[in-house]
């Protein structure tokens, strides 16, 4: 190609726009997939289950759906450790129930459904105080946050905010175990199911 030849194809208004074209089509299909990857994990479904996470952490949180045998598929994968799934269909619960938790609380999550699939209130406390006693009883993650909702419905539901601390009594922590002074308190102490009431939730 001659010098003249490659100076008329660089001033060529059409050759610099096929270039720019080029370059840009690369750019657009990669925004196109980002933004197809977001909406495949979007769904009422996925919403309705996010509903009881902190705004903050809702995005990279991942989402559940509990089957039958209490295993479970996974709905969105996240990125940080928060998972949260609706609980509406189990025995007992209101009509909008969801729960959201550390990711290291799912077994402790799953032996909770098991136990409450017994809908005799005397049989499920047995069943649950035996596990205590027999050293069944998963433990949930010291420190970790259960964030739930329950209600009539999303815009009347209630969030109930706990902290877990499974062995941990008024002495190792030093909170009183009844809300009567008006701060956060320790409820069923020495258990495993041992957690910190937070005011107002």
């Amino acid at each position: 190609m001659t010098k003249d030849h490659r100076n008329q194809t660089m001033n060529n208004p059409r050759t610099n726009d096929t270039r720019r074209g080029s370059r840009v089509i690369p750019i657009v299909l990669g925004v196109l997939a980002v933004s197809t990857s977001a909406l495949a994990q979007t769904s009422p479904e996925i919403e309705r289950a996010l509903a009881a996470a902190p705004r903050q952490m809702r995005e990279a949180a991942t989402v559940i759906k509990w089957k039958p045998d209490h295993t479970y598929d996974t709905l969105k994968k996240g990125t940080n450790r928060l998972v949260c799934y609706d609980r509406s269909g189990e025995p007992g619960r209101q009509p909008f129930a969801v729960q959201c938790t550390s990711v290291g609380n799912l077994e402790r999550a799953a032996q909770n459904q098991r136990f409450e699939m017994e809908t005799d209130a005397a049989k499920r406390k047995a069943t649950t105080d035996a596990a205590e006693a027999n050293g069944t009883r998963v433990k949930p993650e010291y420190g970790t946050v259960w964030y739930t909702m329950n209600g009539a419905d999303q815009a009347t539901a209630r969030l109930h905010v706990t902290i877990a601390v499974p062995g941990a009594t008024t002495q190792s922590t030093g909170l009183p175990d009844n809300p009567k002074q008006g701060g956060a308190w320790l409820m069923n102490a020495g258990t495993s199911t041992a957690h910190i009431m937070t005011p107002g939730s």
